[in-house]
C-alpha cells in the first residue's frame, strides 16, 4: 500500500522526498514514513519511468531532489487502484484510499470497489450476527461485537450513499 500512497501523493504536484514522507505520515496517522521505505520506492519508480526526478536548489544553498508523477506513473496508479479484489476488500484502508481517489477512476471501477467492499461487509455482518446469537460472549465480548456490528452497518450505509452519488453524477453527465 505504501507504493500506492507515494504515487497518489505525487498527484498533487512535484515534491521533495522529505515533504513526501511528512504528507504520507499525516495521511496515515502513523508518523513520517521511514527513509528506507520512501527512497527505495522513489528510486524504483524513477527507473520504471513512473516518476521523474530533478535536482533543484534548496533554501540554504544545498541541492534537493524534486520528484513528480509522470503520465506513465499516473496510468500505472489508475491501473493499480482499479484492481480491487475480495482480499483487498477485507482491508478498510485499501477501500478508503481508493474512495479518496475516486476522481481519477472511472464510474465502473468506483462501483466495483463499492460493491466488492459491501459484499465483504455483508458477509462480516452475517458472521458477527451468528457469533452474537450462537454463543455466550459475556458482557464485554457482547459489547465488542455490538460495536463491530455498528461499524459495519455505518460503513454499509456510507457505501450506499456513495453508490447513489455515483449514479446521480452519471445521470448529470448523460443529460
Amino acid at each position: 500500500m505504501s507504493d500506492l500512497l507515494v504515487l497518489a501523493t505525487l498527484l498533487r504536484g512535484p515534491t521533495h522526498g522529505y515533504a513526501l514522507k511528512k504528507q504520507i505520515g499525516m495521511i496515515t496517522g502513523q508518523g513520517d514514513l521511514h527513509n528506507n521505505l520512501v527512497y527505495p520506492l522513489l528510486k524504483r519508480f524513477v527507473a520504471e519511468g513512473w516518476v521523474t526526478r530533478r535536482t533543484v536548489d534548496g533554501e540554504r544553498g544545498q541541492t534537493r531532489e524534486l520528484y513528480a508523477l509522470s503520465a506513465k506513473g499516473r496510468r500505472e496508479l489508475v491501473e493499480r487502484l482499479s484492481v480491487f479484489s475480495e482480499k483487498d476488500a477485507a482491508h478498510g484502508e485499501a477501500c478508503l484510499m481508493r474512495v479518496g481517489l475516486f476522481a481519477i477512476l472511472d464510474r465502473e471501477v468506483r462501483l466495483k470497489i463499492i460493491d466488492t467492499r459491501d459484499t465483504w461487509l455483508a458477509e462480516r455482518q452475517q458472521r458477527l450476527q451468528h457469533l452474537s446469537s450462537g454463543m455466550d460472549l459475556g458482557e464485554w465480548g457482547g459489547e465488542s461485537v455490538t460495536l463491530l456490528l455498528r461499524q459495519v452497518a455505518l460503513e454499509r450505509k456510507w457505501l450506499s450513499s456513495l453508490r447513489k452519488k455515483a449514479a446521480r453524477r452519471a445521470k448529470r453527465k448523460s443529460d
